[in-house]
C-alpha cells in the first residue's frame, strides 16, 4: 500500500496549489458556475496535472530527489498540463460542459504554485530520508572558517564532483574574490558552473596531472588557499586500475602541492578519507601516501568517511536498483560505514582550514550504520517491503573493501580543537 502514498502525496500537493491559485484570482468568492462546478474544474486539473507527472515518470517511489537534470522535466510537465488545460478552456468555451475546465487566470496562476510545491515537496522529502539515516545537515559552523576566504583567489580541484562542487558554493558564500573551479570533467565542470552562474567563478578545465597547464593557472591567478578535492575514489576501481589511482591520488597531489609551495600558497585543505587508516586497498594506499606529501609540505588533511548521497554512493546505486525493481545489492550483512551530510562535511572541512597547519584533522561522524540496515530503510522509504517486494542480495565483500572503516579518533595522540567534531591528530 506505501507504493500508493507517493501519489496520494503528490496529489494533496497539487489540490493546495489549485486552492492557492484559486485563492489568489477569486479571493474564495463563490463564482458564477458555484461552488459544485467550481470544484469539478479543479477535480480536471489535478487529474491532467498528475496524468502529465504520470507519463513523464516523476510520481513514482524512486523519483523523490530531484537533480538540475530532472528541472527541465518538471517544467515540461506542468507546461504540458497547463497547455492542455487552457486548450480545454478554449474548446469547450461554447459547450455545456464549458463549467469543467479552469479559468485561463486560475490554470497559469496554479501551474507555478504546483511546480514550486512538488519541487519543495521533494526537496523536504530527500532531506526527512537524510535525517532519517541520521546524517541531515547540522547548523554550519561559524566564525572561524570564513577567515581568509572572504576577498581571497581560492582554486578548488575537483570542483565537478559532489564535495568539490559544494566546496565551491560554501566559499562562493564566504565571500571569495574569485573562485577556480579546477575540473577535468567536462559535464561535470558545465553542471557546475550553470549552477553558480557568478562571474566569481572560473571554470578550468584542467587535468590535475597536467603540471604545465596547473602551473600557468597558479602564475596567472595567485591564489592563497587551495582545496583539493579532485581524486578517484571508487575502491574496486582503484583495485582494478592501481597505477592510474596511483598516479590521479597521489601523484597529482604532490604536483599540487609542489605548485602551492612555489607560489606562495598560504593554506591548502587535502581531502582525504578514513580508508587512509591503516589501509587496506589501493585507494587507501594511495590517499594515505599523498597525506604524508601534505603534510611533508606543511599544509592540512581533513579525513572524513562517506557523505550521504554523493555521485557514485551506494545510495545513488540503490535507488537505480529500486527503480528498476531490484535486487538490492549489499556486499555484507556485518559491513558498517561512517555517513555525513556533503554540507556538514564541508562546513567542517572550511572550519578545518581556520586551524593549525601541518596536521591530520578528523571529522567525528557519529557511530557507523550498518550498510544492510540502511537498504532495508531505502526500500521501506521508496514505498516497498524489503525481500517481499524488492530483493536483497548480499554479492560478498570485493577487493579492498573492509568490514568496518576506521577514523582513528579513538587514540591517546587524539587533540580536541575548538570545534566538538574537528580533531586532531
Amino acid at each position: 500500500m506505501r507504493r500508493f502514498s507517493v501519489a496520494a502525496a503528490d496529489l494533496a500537493v497539487l489540490a493546495f496549489a489549485y486552492a492557492g491559485a484559486f485563492a489568489a484570482r477569486m479571493n474564495f468568492v463563490e463564482p458564477l458556475c458555484g461552488w459544485r462546478q467550481a470544484s469539478v474544474s479543479a477535480i480536471s486539473a489535478l487529474v491532467v496535472q498528475m496524468a502529465a507527472l504520470t507519463a513523464l515518470g516523476l510520481n513514482r517511489p524512486w523519483r523523490w530527489r530531484v537533480t538540475g537534470s530532472d528541472i527541465p522535466r518538471y517544467v515540461s510537465a506542468f507546461a504540458i498540463s497547463a497547455s492542455l488545460l487552457l486548450f480545454m478552456r478554449s474548446l469547450m468555451a461554447s459547450t455545456a460542459l464549458s463549467w469543467a475546465r479552469p479559468p485561463y487566470s486560475v490554470t497559469l496562476i496554479d501551474m507555478v504554485f504546483a511546480f514550486f510545491g512538488i519541487m519543495a515537496f521533494r526537496f523536504l522529502r530527500e532531506r526527512y530520508l537524510a535525517d532519517a539515516f541520521g546524517v541531515g545537515p547540522s547548523r554550519k559552523p561559524a566564525g572561524r572558517k570564513y577567515d581568509g576566504l572572504s576577498g581571497q583567489v581560492v582554486m578548488v580541484t575537483g570542483a565537478g564532483g559532489s564535495i568539490g562542487g559544494e566546496i565551491v558554493r560554501q566559499v562562493l558564500e564566504a565571500g571569495a574574490k574569485r573562485i577556480l573551479m579546477v575540473e577535468r570533467g567536462e559535464n561535470a565542470l558545465y553542471r557546475i558552473d550553470l549552477e553558480v552562474g557568478s562571474g566569481v567563478c572560473v571554470p578550468l578545465m584542467i587535468d590535475v596531472n597536467d603540471e604545465e597547464k596547473l602551473e600557468a593557472v597558479f602564475e596567472a591567478e595567485r591564489p592563497s588557499v587551495v582545496f583539493h578535492a579532485a581524486a578517484y575514489k571508487h575502491v574496486p576501481m582503484c583495485e582494478l586500475n592501481p597505477e592510474e589511482a596511483r598516479r590521479n591520488n597521489t601523484e597529482a597531489t604532490g604536483k599540487v602541492v609542489r605548485l602551492a609551495k612555489k607560489y606562495g600558497v598560504g593554506k591548502l585543505v587535502f581531502i582525504s578519507t578514513d580508508k587512509a587508516v591503516n589501509p587496506k586497498s589501493v585507494m587507501g594506499r594511495c590517499k594515505r601516501d599523498a597525506e604524508k606529501i601534505v603534510l611533508d609540505g606543511g599544509f592540512t588533511c581533513v579525513r572524513f568517511g562517506n557523505v550521504f548521497g554523493s555521485s557514485g554512493s551506494v545510495i545513488e546505486l540503490w535507488r537505480g536498483q529500486i527503480a528498476k525493481g531490484g535486487p538490492v545489492t549489499v556486499t555484507d550483512r556485518r559491513m558498517k560505514r561512517y555517513f555525513m551530510s556533503v554540507e556538514e562535511a564541508v562546513s567542517l572541512v572550511l572550519a578545518a582550514a581556520s586551524l593549525e597547519s601541518g596536521h591530520v584533522y578528523v571529522l567525528d561522524m557519529g557511530e557507523p550504520r550498518g550498510i544492510l540496515e540502511m537498504a532495508e530503510m531505502m526500500i521501506r522509504e521508496a514505498g516497498y517491503r524489503p525481500y517481499e517486494d524488492i530483493g536483497i542480495e548480499f554479492i560478498g565483500i570485493r577487493p579492498g573493501e573492509k568490514l568496518e572503516e576506521e577514523l582513528g579518533i579513538d587514540g591517546a595522540e587524539v587533540v580536541k580543537t575548538g570545534y566538538g567534531k574537528i580533531y586532531r591528530i
